[in-house]
C-alpha cells in the first residue's frame, strides 16, 4: 500500500509543516510526496533527505524574510515582491537536495487555469518557482513558452497528486485549512469552480494533520517574524504527534 505525504499551499507558514515532518519522520517514511507552493519546497527537501533541523533553519533563517517582503514601487506590474530573492531561496532547496523517492510539484499553468502535476524528474528550478508564484505577488514563471502560476490558487492541498502518483493512503499536512480572509475565500472558490482537475480520492484513507488553531492572518503568512516560525513549527510538531497515522 503505497503511502503518500502531501504538503500543502500556506506562505511561511510553510514552517507549520516543517514541524510536523519533525514529528511525522519518527513514525513513518513516505513512499511519494506531493506538494504545492510553500508545500512543494518542503516536499521537494523531504524527498531529498533534507533532516528535520535542517528543514526548520531553513524556515527560521532570517534571509527568509526578503521572500515576500514587497517592494514599493512595485518592480513589475505582475507582481508587488521582488522574484529575486525568492528565486535565491528556491535556488537553495533546489541545489541541496535531489528527491530520493518520487516527488511532484503543483502548478497553475495561465491564463487557461489548468492544474499541472510535474514529476521530479521533469523539474528544474523554475517549476519550483512556479509552483510558488502567487499571483499579483509574484510574476507568473515562463517554463516550455507557458505561463504558470503557485499551485495553490486551484489545489490548497493537492491529494490528487499524491493519487495520481499511486498511492492508496495518504497523510496530508494542511497548513492552510481555511484562507485567513473573506474575499480570499471568495476569490478562491470561484476560480477553484473554473480550475478544478477531477480526481477519484474518495476510495483512499486520508489522515490530514491541521492547525487546531489558526496559524494567523494574511500578514502573519507575508512577514517573516522569528517568533511565529518557531511558534508554528513547535505547533506542527505537536498536531502530528497527535495524529493517529
Amino acid at each position: 500500500m503505497p503511502c503518500g505525504l502531501v504538503l500543502s499551499a500556506g506562505g511561511l507558514f510553510g514552517a507549520y509543516q516543517a514541524g510536523a515532518w519533525k514529528a511525522l519522520s519518527q513514525r513513518f517514511q513516505p513512499d511519494l510526496v506531493a506538494g504545492v507552493s510553500a508545500g512543494a519546497l518542503n516536499g521537494w527537501a523531504i524527498a531529498g533527505g533534507c533532516t528535520v533541523d535542517d528543514l526548520a533553519a531553513m524556515w527560521l533563517d532570517p534571509a527568509t524574510a526578503a521572500t515576500t517582503r514587497p517592494c514599493f514601487p512595485p518592480p513589475s506590474w505582475k507582481g508587488c515582491i521582488d522574484p529575486g530573492a525568492l528565486a535565491r531561496f528556491v535556488g537553495e532547496f533546489y541545489g541541496r537536495f535531489q528527491p530520493r523517492i518520487p516527488f511532484s510539484a503543483v502548478m497553475v499553468e495561465v491564463p487557461r487555469l489548468r492544474l499541472a502535476r510535474v514529476p521530479h524528474e521533469r523539474m528544474g528550478p523554475a517549476h519550483l518557482m512556479a509552483s510558488c508564484a502567487v499571483p499579483s505577488g509574484y510574476p507568473p514563471v515562463r517554463i516550455e513558452g507557458k505561463l504558470y502560476v503557485d499551485g495553490g490558487v486551484l489545489s490548497i492541498l493537492p491529494v490528487w497528486a499524491a493519487v495520481e502518483m499511486g498511492a492508496t493512503r495518504v497523510i496530508a499536512v494542511n497548513a492552510l485549512p481555511r484562507l485567513p480572509s473573506l474575499a480570499l475565500r471568495a476569490a478562491a472558490r470561484m476560480v477553484q469552480v473554473v480550475g478544478q482537475r477531477p480526481a477519484q480520492v474518495s476510495e483512499i484513507e486520508v489522515v490530514e494533520i491541521r492547525p487546531r488553531v489558526p496559524l494567523g492572518t494574511v500578514r502573519d503568512a507575508l512577514v517573516w517574524k522569528a517568533e511565529n516560525l518557531r511558534r508554528w513549527i513547535e505547533q506542527g510538531e505537536e498536531d502530528a504527534a497527535a495524529a493517529q497515522v
